[in-house]
């Protein structure tokens, strides 16, 4: 089909139809990020795919027989309208939206915005209440990379890794099930605190995790790390040094692939992070292998962590004694009238935030992701808007593929990790 393909044509890789489209239209659309390069040069449309793969996004690609001259990216096609949706609910009702950008990382997603709406309050959740957001982070991030890997490995052709990796993170999604009553689309953490205290079956279930969880990481090292076609299609693409990434505005592994040692848990510390023993890999090459070590290493420094935060769960309460935002003890319900009131008006009516505006961030697994939240004084949010890792780090796609070989496009965006509900929010 490529054959004879002009300038003024583009085809499309998921389509057996031609889509016509003229350089000015072109420029018209994407602007000065898609120049043309030459008018001899084919013009490819990559995508956009089913949403059941990684999301839908579409790449138009121009190429120069199989090397890639430009690129820009077409998203906007799983738009839900998140940010302005959380305007119209209360604070803790649009708790609930979080759960659905970052499908991968819900918890990080609640964590986020919740820590934005307790800032904007200028209320903190007790000690006991913290230990276990870092808990439950820390396996999030662990999942969610696991979900990197298994698809990363697949869309380079190593099928065992993919089936390996989802049966570990089935064992998390027990965990979430257990702890929140659902599996992904967990809304897990509250103003507060949490929305219950954890059953005594999820420390020794954690714990086990912890026991078994190390000789998988080593089993998918052992299938990858030296793997000479692994290697071949990793190393030497896509590289970023680290004056590029820092000018891009890359996060997470992203950055970090690149010899940047910039992670908000030790940056900026929240949750009590600061508290914990753990380090921050980095890797000076900057390509698709660095940012693979990186995640790898990642995954053993959440285990860390979470061991040190099961040995001192503290004790006591799990959420903050404020009965103006927090609702009353259940136990309270069948005896206490007024708790019953207390109970329909909070969330009915919810909770009114004064006015100001804040600005939180945490590490996300796919980098900084960062909430800005604006109160006017009334029980909803004037303003919600998401700073998402995913979005951020794909604006450096078409400087990571320029000039590389089209077949490698599939390993350079496996490695920056994206999940287009975060970029379409």
């Amino acid at each position: 089909m490529a054959v004879g393909i002009t300038r003024s044509e583009t085809v499309s890789a998921s389509s057996d139809t031609f889509q016509e489209l003229s350089v000015e239209e072109l420029r018209a659309k994407y602007g000065s990020g898609m120049e043309i390069a030459s008018e001899e040069n084919m013009l490819l449309s990559m995508g956009p795919q089913h949403p059941s793969t990684h999301g839908v996004l579409r790449l138009l690609l121009e190429l120069d027989g199989e090397i890639i001259v430009n690129l820009a990216s077409d998203i906007g096609f799983l738009h839900t309208g998140i940010e302005k949706s959380m305007e119209s609910k209360t604070y803790t009702k649009a708790l609930v939206m979080t759960d659905r950008m970052d499908y991968l990382s819900p918890m990080s997603n609640n964590l986020g915005y919740i820590l934005a709406v307790e800032k904007l309050l200028g209320i903190e959740a007790p000690p006991r209440a913290q230990a276990i957001r870092v808990i439950l982070t820390e396996l999030a991030r662990v999942s969610s990379h696991l979900v990197w890997l298994a698809t990363h490995a697949l869309d380079l052709a190593a099928m065992s890794v993919f089936l390996y990796c989802f049966r570990e993170r089935e064992y998390i999604l027990d965990l979430f099930e257990m702890v929140a009553g659902q599996r992904m689309m967990v809304s897990y953490f509250r103003p507060g605190g949490l929305w219950r205290d954890v059953p005594e079956e999820f420390e020794p279930a954690v714990r086990k995790f912890l026991d078994f969880f190390p000789a998988r990481i080593a089993d998918y090292e052992a299938l990858l790390k030296n793997n000479p076609i692994w290697l071949s299609r990793t190393k030497g693409i896509g590289v970023v040094t680290a004056e590029q990434a820092v000018a891009w505005g890359l996060t997470g592994a992203s950055l970090r692939g690149s010899g940047v040692q910039w992670d908000i848990r030790k940056a900026m510390p929240y949750c009590g992070y600061e508290q914990y023993d753990f380090e921050v890999p980095t890797s000076t090459v900057g390509d698709v292998y660095a940012r693979y070590r990186v995640r790898m290493a990642e995954m053993w420094q959440s285990l860390r962590i979470i061991e040190q935060a099961l040995d001192k769960l503290p004790a006591g309460p799990f959420r903050a004694d404020d009965r103006k935002i927090v609702p009353p003890p259940r136990s309270e319900l069948g005896h206490s009238m007024e708790a019953v009131i207390h109970h329909f008006k909070l969330w009915t009516e919810g909770f009114s935030a004064p006015k100001g505006y804040v600005y939180q961030s945490i590490e996300a697994p796919r980098g900084e992701f960062a909430c800005y939240l604006r109160g006017d004084g009334s029980p909803k949010p004037a303003r919600v808007h998401f700073r998402a890792p995913s979005y951020v780090n794909l604006a450096s796609l078409p400087w990571m593929a320029k000039n590389v070989f089209v077949a490698d496009l599939v390993a350079i965006i496996g490695s920056i990790d994206i999940v287009l509900g975060e970029i379409d929010r």
